[in-house]
């Protein structure tokens, strides 16, 4: 029975594919086995999720989905602890961050039930006479697959919308990090979910990531994770013509002007760069601060980030946990030795000699543009900070990369960084503040920051197709062609 970790057709079965041991990274200890999916029975999923759109009516009973998107965030809420805690023993963030991403997923299935339950179709009076009809209509089957940093919450910002709308889902999370989403799941038969309209599939990209995006009974893939598996997503569904949405990369710059607070502002760069041991795709990992300041501002974030406290994840008060793999510690370590050969100065960075997979916040000075650390994603606690001598320099900078996920300005003189923020590429700017996604906001990038938006009205949006029905309500002749 507790090998039973798949979720297929609302039934939970043993998974056939590869044994997989799900580590604690704060002390590199087994949690728990899981029996992955095979690509058969990710297929399985497929055709579960396939008939619970064609032959339920899921898709049309709007009261339905609305009741049980509420009652799953009422049973997630309930059962916020546990969830929490396992989440925090799988990722390694610390545990006060898991209690607010439960928040987040909570408020974000509220959400989307209330703005569904709002929706009415547009109506159009036409100059002839006509009456058109603008409708939403769900996509149909959708593969969400999420990353490793934010299991639950990025499961939501899918989850919520996709259903929503009316749509039946396969679900992956990373093989790195899925008990918090088979807590979840759990939750899903007590809250009204029907069979088949929510399947849980886990497993890595290569057996049951490719199942879900190449079957043709898949209407839409939504994806969350790095550039590279996302362009192959991309190519993949072109073929097909699949509906797609891709959140990828980020090397999101947070520009401080020469008004800003200097005290406020390390403490921002500190919260931008290393909240949840970096690991976030919109992370502020290039900082560009104005020459007059800069090495004020590098002296005060030298000291500052000695006090930060990195610790078991389960305390309340660590501020900073252990990375989630040793091979991901090892990518982090790689990239600093890069940095170091390429002539950059590297402020902190040791591996800390403890059990798990910790590693001291890093600052690195001395940075030109060109640089693999300034223009490739790190995804750790390493920052690079640059120069600018006034809001052009600032700008040609920030745009300087590939990306395009987010950015920040720290400012005085709001109108001044209303004006930078317009000239930057980003699809999330914030002024005078970072990193918080609001729901009723959208969520997404420029460039090869991704295609599409999550949350907010686009991200509901983004789950649908747009149908328009024109009528007469009587039939009249057309005398268009001279008939006998």
């Amino acid at each position: 029975m507790v090998n039973e970790q798949l979720f297929i057709n609302g039934v939970w079965v043993e998974g056939k594919g590869q044994i997989r041991e799900i580590i604690n990274p704060a002390d590199g200890n087994i949690l728990t086995e899981i029996y992955e999916a095979t690509e058969n029975q990710t297929k399985q999923a497929v055709e579960a999720a396939r008939y619970a759109f064609d032959k339920t009516d899921w898709s049309f009973n709007k009261d339905m989905r609305v009741k049980v998107l509420l009652q799953i965030a009422n049973l997630l809420e309930s059962n916020a602890d546990e969830i929490s805690e396992i989440e925090t023993n799988n990722t390694g963030k610390p545990i006060r961050e898991s209690e607010m991403d439960i928040q987040d997923s909570v408020a974000c299935l509220r959400y989307y039930a209330e703005l569904v339950k709002s929706e009415s179709p547009l109506q159009i009076e036409m100059n002839d006479g006509s009456l058109s009809h603008v409708i939403s209509e769900p996509i149909g089957v959708c593969s969400l697959i999420v990353p490793w940093n934010f299991p639950l919450l990025l499961g939501m910002w899918k989850i919520a919308p996709a259903l929503a709308a009316g749509n039946t889902i396969v679900f992956k999370p990373s093989e790195l990090t899925p008990l918090s989403l088979i807590l979840f799941t759990e939750l899903l038969t007590d809250a009204g979910v029907p069979e088949g309209v929510f399947n849980l599939v886990l497993g890595d990209g290569v057996t049951a990531g490719s199942a879900m995006t190449t079957d043709s009974d898949v209407d839409k893939v939504s994806f969350t994770g790095g550039v590279e598996t996302g362009r192959k997503i991309n190519e993949i569904c072109a073929k097909t013509f699949k509906r797609v949405s891709l959140e990828l990369g980020g090397k999101s710059p947070m520009v401080v002007l020469d008004d800003a607070d200097v005290d406020k502002a390390v403490e921002w760069i500190l919260f931008g760069g290393f909240f949840n041991q970096g690991e976030v795709c919109v992370a502020s990992s290039r900082i560009l601060i104005h020459e007059s300041i800069y090495n004020t501002v590098i002296n005060e974030l030298c000291k500052k980030m000695k006090s930060i406290n990195i610790g078991s994840p389960v305390e309340k008060t660590t501020e900073m946990g252990p990375i989630i793999s040793e091979e991901h510690l090892n990518k982090i370590l790689n990239y600093l030795t890069i940095g170091v050969n390429e002539g950059a100065c590297l402020t902190g960075g040791k591996r800390i000699n403890r059990d798990g997979y910790y590693i001291e916040p890093a600052i690195f000075t001395n940075v030109k543009q060109h640089m693999q650390i300034v223009q490739e994603e790190i995804f750790g606690p390493v920052i690079t900070i640059q120069s600018f001598k006034n809001d052009e320099e600032a700008i040609q900078l920030a745009n300087g990369t590939k990306f395009g996920l987010a950015a920040g300005i720290i400012s005085k003189n709001v109108a001044r960084a209303n004006d930078i923020a317009s000239r930057i590429k980003a699809g999330t700017i914030w002024i005078n503040n970072y990193h918080i996604p609001y729901v009723e906001a959208p969520w997404g990038g420029y460039k090869q920051s991704g295609i599409g938006r999550e949350l907010g009205p686009h991200g509901l949006a983004a789950f649908t197709e747009v149908k328009h029905v024109n009528r007469y309500n009587t039939l009249e002749s057309l005398d268009w062609y001279k008939l006998d």
